[in-house]
């Protein structure tokens, strides 16, 4: 019999945004807001409690509505230590009438159990008094990371990009991956001369082309960028027929291909994985499928030879790519990309040169900073 005082009793649900949002941050053909997230805490009655994050680079208020009318009884009363059933049970949601005649949006849905699931896996850890990445398997305590930049920005010239470049090198990344796809290949290439001129041919780059390319573009995109000796080129093709486009890709290149984070369940990752469409998985825990799926991603790259690089969030992700002789490197950003990175935790993780090392606090951990969730926080839900 399950006791009652280890039920889910409290239910809080933030938004995050930026109060102080500038200049915007493009991809290749899509504006990514510098934050736009869930918060979910919830807690038991003895007092056990965790957090989860959902991304979302739509809008976010779909992902509130079902905290409006319903959703959330059905998380109350809900054991935290059953983490696959919880996530089930919000998931499976997505299949049925009910999601329909109260207007829960199949995203919502998908984003919300990722949340509600890596809450419940920081509250497991911390009832243990166990860091997720000891729970998970304890395989290093140290992950590499790389940091993301070179967005497009109106009125970006040479010069930025190379402050830019400069500023992300003096407080020690030994990593960059950085935008194409919004201009001509040709207009990209002298972009990345300035990128290698900058960083050097001793440090990894990897190049991301967010969906742009069509297979064509992409087979002379892969031929031309060989020169900058990229670690991998992320999401190369578009949307419509990627997981084939990228394996005939894979044919015309030695570079290793990476994707995944647009991916909306763990099926479509392991079709990438069994089509050979790609040989670096970054699929998102905040974005579907939580811990409780991004452990099953993992082991499975493990046994088929293919490492994770997980999309986002680099703190939230870091126990999972500790965990496992298939993690491989995490994402991170600058403060200006990412303020919730460097503002929304307390007790983090050390990141230095490259590296972040990871600490032997319970859960996640981690924890919320109340300033900085006064600052980019909105509560939506209280129970």
């Amino acid at each position: 019999m399950t006791n009652s005082s280890n039920l889910i009793d409290s239910l809080e649900v933030y938004t995050l945004s930026n109060p102080n949002e500038v200049k915007p941050h493009w991809v290749s053909h899509f504006i990514v807001p510098t934050a736009n997230e869930l918060l979910i805490k919830i807690k038991t009655k003895d007092g056990n409690s965790g957090f989860g994050m959902a991304t979302s680079y739509t809008d976010i208020k779909p992902l509130i509505k079902p905290f409006k009318n319903g959703l959330q009884d059905l998380i109350i009363g809900e054991d935290p230590f059953c983490p696959e059933k919880i996530y089930n049970k919000i998931f499976k949601l997505t299949d049925t009438r009910i999601s329909s005649e109260k207007g829960w949006s199949r995203e919502a849905l998908i984003r919300i159990s990722a949340a509600l699931d890596i809450a419940c896996w920081d509250l497991i850890g911390k009832a243990a008094n166990i860091p997720l990445y000891k729970l998970f398997g304890g395989y290093r305590n140290k992950i590499p990371v790389y940091v993301t930049c070179a967005y497009y920005r109106d009125g970006k010239g040479d010069s930025e990009l190379r402050d830019e470049l400069k500023k992300l090198i003096s407080i020690g990344h030994k990593s960059f991956k950085v935008k194409v796809g919004g201009l001509s290949i040709q207009e990209d290439c002298k972009r990345l001369e300035i990128i290698r001129d900058e960083i050097g041919n001793q440090k990894d780059l990897m190049i991301d082309v967010n969906r742009a390319w069509d297979l064509r573009t992409a087979i002379e995109g892969v031929k031309e960028f060989k020169k900058f000796n990229p670690t991998w080129i992320e999401e190369p093709v578009r949307w419509e027929d990627d997981r084939r486009n990228l394996k005939l890709l894979s044919k015309q290149t030695n570079i290793p291909l990476s994707g995944g984070e647009s991916e909306i369940t763990i099926y479509g990752c392991r079709s990438m994985i069994e089509e050979d469409a790609i040989q670096i998985l970054q699929f998102d825990c905040t974005m579907f499928g939580g811990f409780t799926n991004g452990k099953k991603l993992s082991a499975l790259c493990e046994i088929n030879h293919i490492d994770i690089a997980p999309h986002h969030d680099c703190y939230i992700h870091a126990p999972l790519v500790a965990s496992s002789p298939s993690g491989r490197i995490v994402e991170s950003f600058d403060d200006e990309r990412d303020p919730l990175q460097s503002e929304l935790f307390e007790n983090l993780h050390k990141m230095s040169n490259g590296w972040i090392y990871l600490n032997e606090n319970p859960g996640l951990g981690f924890n919320i900073s109340e300033t900085a969730l006064k600052k980019f926080g909105k509560l939506v839900y209280k129970k």
